[in-house]
């Protein structure tokens, strides 16, 4: 979390910096327009589908379901901020970037992490949230009393398609067995929950968010041992997704970043994990 408030205080700066040169204003000529932001509406506490509009949730286009979470919350934010309409795209995981690319939506809020790669299609904008990586196991594992990865040698586990968590933490364990990755979040806890796991691997977020609705599981920690996954910044910082060459409306949402503090990110989440659906 040092790190996030580090480059929180750093952007904030270079906006203050950039509001003095009398820039254009980003959101100029956005009133009646529609800003379409997509998401997997099934990644708790980020982003999770609901039937009604209970706790401000937001209609889902072209479904009868509403959105609601950390992702929809800050959309809100960016959207009212800058004088856009709301609305949310539901989408699978590896569709959000190719819809991106296209054209079809405006924005991903979707807990992605700012990768190199995902650099090559798309821009981000500065992290909206810093997700340390944890791992999850049941309460009666024989892996539930591991001080560090050292200790998770040799089990089972899985963890989200297309993810930090599955493409280099898992492949960090010692003689892991690793099964395929499932498609969203919820499946992985399912799998775990099952017990066709050992352990999974995912962000502190959604490791909380679990425990709340699985009372059987436990979060090991171990960001401060010496026996810690090891993901570089680009990796654990998430980003809001936007076309290449959008750069009008990258520098509005920046800029509406840059007026929120660390203490705001994290009583948003606590939010969004208060209110999560108690099943998916």
């Amino acid at each position: 979390m040092k790190k996030l408030v580090s480059i929180l205080l750093m952007m904030s700066l270079l906006f203050t910096l950039a509001a003095c040169s009398g820039g254009d204003n980003p959101a100029a000529g956005s009133e009646g327009k529609t800003l379409r932001v997509a998401m997997e509406c099934a990644y708790a506490p980020y982003n999770w589908a609901q039937e009604d509009d209970s706790n401000d949730a937001v209609p889902i286009a072209g479904s009868s379901q509403y959105a609601n979470g950390y992702d929809v919350m800050m959309a809100k934010k960016i959207a009212d901020a800058l004088g856009y309409e709301l609305e949310i795209v539901k989408l699978d995981w590896d569709s959000l970037i190719p819809a991106l690319i296209s054209g079809d939506v405006d924005l991903n809020i979707a807990g992605q992490s700012i990768t190199a790669d995902r650099l090559k299609e798309v821009d981000f904008t500065t992290p909206y949230y810093y997700a340390s990586i944890v791992t999850l196991t049941l309460k009666d594992s024989p892996y539930a009393s591991a001080q560090g990865i050292a200790g998770l040698a040799g089990g089972t586990c899985t963890s989200q398609l297309g993810t930090v968590w599955y493409d280099v933490c898992l492949p960090q364990i010692a003689d892991a067995n690793i099964l395929p990755a499932q498609e969203t979040a919820p499946a992985m806890l399912v799998a775990l929950e099952s017990r066709a796991v050992d352990y999974v691997v995912c962000d502190m977020p959604t490791a909380m968010a679990a425990v709340q609705v699985y009372d059987d599981m436990v979060i090991l920690d171990f960001t401060d041992t010496d026996n810690n996954f090891q993901v570089s910044e680009e990796e654990i910082n998430l980003g809001i997704a936007v076309q290449k060459g959008g750069a009008e409306l990258l520098e509005g949402i920046n800029g509406v970043l840059s007026g929120m503090t660390v203490d705001d990110f994290e009583a948003l989440m606590d939010q969004a994990i208060s209110i999560q659906p108690l099943s998916e």
